[in-house]
């Protein structure tokens, strides 16, 4: 018989928080296993203790005590190419996306029959870019981050075999950083060369996540989960370099941001049809219309200089995908799935800062059983944008950069592991 020696809860590792956007900011790629399912039957499979980040309630379905540990890379091509109505010149953008480490951690632990406890560190909102300093589109953005690292202490409690609920109470605390360079030659009427600034601060916002998970039959899984807004409130004082005495005079410029990280929720299925396969779905709603301001705007004209915040203009997103699992042997499972995001901003709304739009997603991932207690998941996933047109104005100089990103594609390479601290006797 199998016997799980109940441990207590250990000190956890944070995580480094994963950059990555399609649809929107929030990320379903967190160093787990969802990956390699891009995103499908995520809040009912209960698979492992990364269920506290998809659905709290999952941990009833967790025997004894299990730990997760992931980390992931995150590379691509967003490459900007200008068309004949930008007016700035300079040089191409090159590829804004480095490549990006990041990872997750997370801690379950049965109680008894009915009661689980856990704990998750995940980076499950944010995007990096890095553009060229001297590119045409300098005075919009020259370097733009932001990034939420997610601390989640959770409970769940299994009222039967049937029904099963979650809580987890979320601390995240938020990173921005943005520099741009600003015009001290307007019209082309001095000769001044480019000043610059920046904005950097970091702020905590909490929420919630919540989820049900209902259990029809044996093999049936249906799985319900919500997430509550964040709301991060970022202030700092421009840091201004500049040789004109009307630009400098911005510096030290008391500037908010207010983003609200988007409520969220997620409908999955998991279908077990025999030993060998099982069927996921998911269908998730993202409330992008409360995001908020997305960066700041430093511009020039002739009598002075001014700055001001930018509104996002954004719509809701929906995602919609379905993926399933393989057994191919008793110590060998294969995941695999597609998906599809609906974009946040439209054409005419887009930005520089935060170039986003629809995207597909194919993502497969192999979990190898080295024994009874421990797993070891490879995944990966494409996220494909396609062609993403922007069209930037400044109201007061007339500064315009034109053109899209051609092409846009990300991939994320996903590894982790998964202890289970049981025994048999």
């Amino acid at each position: 018989m199998r016997r799980c020696f109940h441990l207590g809860l250990a000190t956890s590792l944070l995580a480094l928080p994963v950059q990555l956007w399609a649809g929107g900011l929030s990320l379903y790629e967190i160093g787990t296993d969802n990956t390699g399912l891009a995103n499908a039957g995520s809040a009912a499979r209960a698979q492992g203790p990364s269920t506290i980040a998809s659905n709290p309630a999952g941990m009833s379905y967790l025997a004894g005590t299990q730990i997760s540990a992931g980390a992931q890379i995150l590379f691509g091509d967003l490459t900007f190419s200008r068309d004949s109505a930008t007016t700035t010149a300079g040089s191409g953008s090159g590829n804004v996306l480095d490549p990006i480490p990041g990872g997750s951690f997370f801690i379950s632990h049965q109680l008894d029959d009915q009661w689980s406890f856990g704990f998750g560190s995940y980076g499950d909102f944010g995007l990096a870019q890095n553009y060229d300093n001297d590119w045409s589109g300098r005075y919009f953005v020259q370097s733009a981050s932001i990034a939420g690292l997610s601390l989640v202490p959770s409970v769940a409690y299994r009222f039967n075999e049937q029904w099963s609920v979650g809580v987890g109470l979320k601390a995240m605390y938020g990173m921005l950083e943005s520099e741009a360079a600003i015009d001290q030659s307007p019209f082309g009427l001095t000769n001044r060369a480019d000043g610059q600034y920046t904005f950097k601060d970091g702020t905590w916002g909490y929420g919630a996540n919540v989820g049900v998970i209902y259990a029809p039959q044996a093999g049936t899984r249906i799985g319900l989960a919500y997430t509550s807004q964040v709301s991060l409130d970022f202030e700092d004082r421009l840091d201004v370099q500049a040789s004109s005495p009307l630009v400098s005079r911005l510096d030290g410029l008391n500037t908010k941001l207010e983003l609200n990280v988007p409520q969220t929720a997620t409908l999955s299925l998991y279908q077990q049809l025999d030993p060998q396969w099982a069927l996921l779905a998911s269908v998730n709603w993202q409330d992008w219309s409360q995001f908020g301001d997305i960066g700041i705007e430093v511009d020039t004209t002739v009598a002075g200089s001014r700055s001001t915040t930018i509104d996002a203009h954004y719509d809701d997103t929906y995602q919609l995908a379905l993926g399933a699992q393989y057994q191919m042997n008793p110590d060998l499972l294969w995941n695999f799935g597609v998906a599809y995001d609906t974009s946040a901003v439209s054409d005419s709304n887009r930005t520089l800062t935060v170039p986003m739009g629809a995207a597909w997603r194919f993502a497969s991932g192999l979990t190898y059983s080295l024994d009874q207690d421990t797993d070891l998941n490879v995944s990966w996933v494409a996220v494909w944008m396609g062609d993403m047109s922007v069209d930037q104005q400044k109201p007061l100089s007339g500064e315009r950069v034109s053109g899209e990103f051609s092409n846009a594609w990300i991939q994320a390479l996903t590894g982790n592991m998964t202890w289970r601290f049981c025994a048999t006797s």
